[in-house]
């Protein structure tokens, strides 16, 4: 949140966590819990479900909501608080003499791109080398063929030939899967990272009732951009645990991070020169991460790479864009308040 804080006091020491409001604050990890959890775990449970009998459109709303959500994190909410951080007062001159912010969003961008596109070559060419051509966007074209010796019974032939097919399907389904995984971990590795941050800070900021009600908003709306992502995950059925325990997982670090806070309230000032920098760095390469998530695997993939947008119904489009529009458009108001 960037605001004038030319009236405030500055403190660069450690310490200066406010006491007030200690119910609400404990309170405040059980709350917030309930609301990032059931944002994340609702299109989990709701897809897989046989009887909620959710729309189709409602998914889509989900994620195509979750996808503003998670573009306007990054911008509003990772990468200014970051600018805001290590442009603090109580850093040396030297850190006022570069925009690191900028610099290491721009490093963590490059690094998952660098990394993503060797794991894509590496699984790539692994199938490659058993005879089949994966597209990295999902299309596989060409077949491997198993060709038996001649002379060979017809039944054996057939079998052998089912049973390298069968070897084949499960090379591929688990490059997605792999795929699919890194993919999801690394965003939420980006948003787990902000998530415990804020946690801190609410646990002793002094505008304590104004954050808390706002982040019960920007921690759902951020678990249901996770959600969307993990119930559209196509996995093999030994993997089915991973969205859940992926909403799971995202639902417990706000809180955790609230909990470390109030524990370490008479230590922890997260406007000190240390906290400052841990914090925009940390917000930094979040931002980079979120960014090329958003940028590339959502828009990108879900807009330019997929047939259904590019050749279905204008109508669709429309929908779909007004979601993401809305998703990002309430996170970045957020913003004007944490």
């Amino acid at each position: 949140m960037i605001q004038n804080r030319a009236d405030e006091i500055l403190n660069c020491d450690s310490g200066g966590g406010s006491n007030t409001f200690m119910g609400l604050r404990i309170a405040s990890i059980f709350i917030i819990m309930a609301g990032s959890m059931g944002g994340a775990l609702f299109p989990v449970l709701a897809k897989r479900s046989s009887w909620m009998h959710v729309p189709t459109y409602v998914f889509d709303f989900a994620k195509y909501f979750g996808s503003g959500v998670i573009i306007a994190t990054a911008f509003i909410h990772l990468l200014a608080p970051a600018l805001e951080a290590l442009g603090s007062e109580c850093l040396s001159e030297a850190w006022h003499q570069y925009p690191y912010a900028l610099a290491l969003c721009l490093v963590s961008i490059f690094a998952i791109f660098i990394a993503e596109l060797i794991a894509f070559r590496l699984g790539t060419a692994k199938l490659k080398h058993i005879g089949i051509h994966h597209d990295a966007h999902g299309h596989n074209h060409g077949s491997h063929v198993a060709h038996g010796p001649e002379g060979t019974d017809l039944s054996d032939e057939k079998r052998d030939a089912s049973s390298d097919l069968e070897s084949v399907a499960t090379h591929v389904h688990d490059h997605d899967a792999a795929a699919q995984i890194v993919g999801v971990a690394i965003l939420e590795f980006g948003v787990a990272l902000h998530s415990v941050l804020i946690g801190l800070t609410l646990a002793v900021d002094e505008a304590f009732k104004v954050l808390f009600v706002v982040l019960v908003f920007h921690q759902t709306f951020e678990g249901l951009g996770i959600g969307s992502r993990l119930a559209y995950m196509k996995l093999p059925q030994r993997y089915h645990w991973v969205p859940v325990a992926g909403a799971v997982l995202y639902g417990l670090t706000t809180p955790i991070g609230i909990a470390v806070g109030l524990g370490a309230r008479t230590t922890y000032n997260p406007g000190s020169t240390t906290a400052s920098i841990v914090s925009g760095v940390l917000d930094s390469l979040s931002a980079g991460i979120l960014l090329y998530t958003g940028l590339v695997e959502l828009l990108a993939h879900e807009f330019l790479f997929n047939k259904e947008m590019l050749y279905g119904p204008t109508r669709q489009i429309v929908y779909a864009i007004s979601c993401m529009c809305l998703g990002c458009g309430l996170m970045a108001l957020l913003g004007r308040w944490a």
